[in-house]
């Protein structure tokens, strides 16, 4: 590595362990590129020991250095800002190359593409069906299958109970069990408790035989409907009488139970399923990350620890979702930075949540540098920014009353085509308040109206929170003046 007195790269053990916080971390480099530091670096406290000039620079993301301000403006965030507005892996469109098998094949694929879009476009799948007959014809079972098969890898279950209550009434489908306990699974995801208990009411006068599928999606319709006593009364009765209930049972009931704060009754579901002797199956990654966010919930975060270490002991794979739910305990930002890091090492990758979290916490604790270089990070991984995440990166400047960067986030939603919502807004109102810049607030609140949205209370509150603080300024100065 060569170095001069006028420039010198940043690498080698010093500049890791005095310089980077974070040393766990691959490199990376923000905007695809090696960032290059400005020459205004020079005149930085770190000088003493390396001189920065327009070489360029490796950058650990996440570790970034807090430099001092220079002229009352901090170098490393305005270099690293600048290639905020840079075109990312995510933005560009992936053009669809169709494959059909003959001109019939792609015939009928675009026949049902069509039909698809018409159910959406009217938000009535039976109207759409219906209309799809002629003479009275059946419609072809394959079409049929196809588009609930779709609509329930879309999870949209209403879809799926509208189609099959119209198959019912239909005398030339043949409506079976499988379509019984297809539409009482979609009652029992969109909570409708009240028709999943009359599906299975008729199945049992049908002479079906009862089926774990039934009776835990009457329990999950019986969760979802917040109906949470009677959920449990399923479950009981399943592990004293029968159907058996399996992982997925386990799974729903243990969510159930966490949704409702029954966190006694969960832990004593999931203690039964530790015990080798005792337990029907071996609890699975789920099972231990419904548990770790309930005592989350609890505010138990030894035990969530423990939990933790029990899934490596028991030979259960930990994911990012098991790291990600460790970081949702911390506050401090060096213990979230510390999991982050522990989740590399593991040789997992970070998700857009993860990412998020360590925003959010480098911005709570007013480092901004590091919220940034995080984000970039995650952009330059080609992970595309959620709403949330840009509103968290956007509250981690609006805190210092950063109002140019905080501009530059708000730019980067529209071009990330996302809408900024009036959370987005009010933070970025809460930056001109935060910069003592009134004028700045005023203008920004009237754009906000311009735009067509309302404020709220929050916004109302940040506005007058400016004001007041104004006022307080105005008053200390006559203050000095007297």
């Amino acid at each position: 590595m060569e170095a001069s007195p006028s420039s010198a790269s940043i690498h080698g053990s010093w500049i890791h362990q005095n310089v980077f916080r974070r040393s766990p971390l691959p490199y990376s480099m923000a905007n695809n590129s090696q960032l290059s530091f400005s020459s205004s670096l020079v005149a930085n406290p770190l000088s003493s020991m390396l001189n920065f000039s327009s070489k360029h620079a490796i950058l650990r993301v996440g570790q970034s250095p807090r430099l001092d301000k220079v002229d009352g403006y901090n170098s490393l965030v305005g270099v690293i800002s600048m290639g905020m507005l840079a075109p990312r892996k995510f933005m560009k469109k992936r053009k669809k190359v169709e494959e059909f098998k003959d001109a019939a094949d792609e015939t009928k694929q675009k026949s049902w593409r069509k039909l698809m879009n018409e159910i959406e476009d009217t938000g009535s799948a039976s109207t759409v069906l219906r209309r799809q007959r002629t003479d009275d014809q059946s419609l072809p079972r394959d079409m049929v299958l196809g588009t609930l098969n779709r609509f329930k890898q879309m999870k949209k279950w209403n879809y799926v109970s509208e189609i099959l209550e119209w198959l019912r009434a239909q005398s030339w489908w043949d409506f079976s069990e499988m379509d019984y306990l297809m539409l009482i699974t979609a009652y029992g995801k969109i909570g409708d408790f009240n028709k999943a208990e009359r599906i299975l009411s008729f199945m049992n006068k049908k002479g079906y035989v009862p089926s774990v599928v039934s009776h835990t999606a009457l329990m999950e319709a019986y969760g979802k409907g917040r109906r949470y006593n009677n959920a449990e009364a399923i479950f009981r009765r399943m592990q004293s009488s029968g159907p058996e209930p399996s992982a997925v049972t386990y799974q729903i009931i243990l969510k159930i139970l966490v949704e409702g704060n029954k966190f006694k009754e969960a832990e004593e579901v999931f203690e039964t399923l530790l015990d080798k002797e005792k337990s029907p199956l071996k609890p699975d990654q789920k099972m231990y990350h419904m548990m770790i966010y309930m005592y989350k919930k609890a505010g138990s975060y030894e035990k969530a620890r423990k939990l933790f270490a029990l899934m490596t002991e028991r030979g259960i794979k930990q994911s990012t979702v098991t790291y990600n739910s460790l970081m949702s305990f911390e506050t401090d930002y060096k213990e979230v930075s510390k999991i982050y890091d522990q989740m590399q090492r593991a040789g997992l990758q970070p998700d857009v949540v993860s990412y998020a979290l360590l925003i959010n916490a480098y911005g709570k604790a007013r480092r901004e540098e590091e919220a940034l270089a995080v984000f970039e990070e995650m952009l330059d991984a080609g992970i595309r920014p959620t709403n949330k995440s840009y509103n968290i990166l956007l509250d981690a400047f609006a805190i210092s009353g950063m109002v140019e960067q905080a501009r530059t986030v708000f730019k980067s939603m529209r071009r990330d085509r996302y809408t900024p919502d009036i959370c987005s807004y009010t933070t970025m109102l809460s930056a001109y308040v935060n910069a003592s810049d009134m004028e700045g607030a005023e203008n920004f609140f009237k754009r906000l109206k311009q735009d067509g949205l309302r404020p709220n209370v929050v916004t109302y509150g940040t506005l007058m929170k400016g004001y007041a603080k104004q006022k307080l300024q105005m008053n200390k100065r006559r203050l000095t003046n007297l």
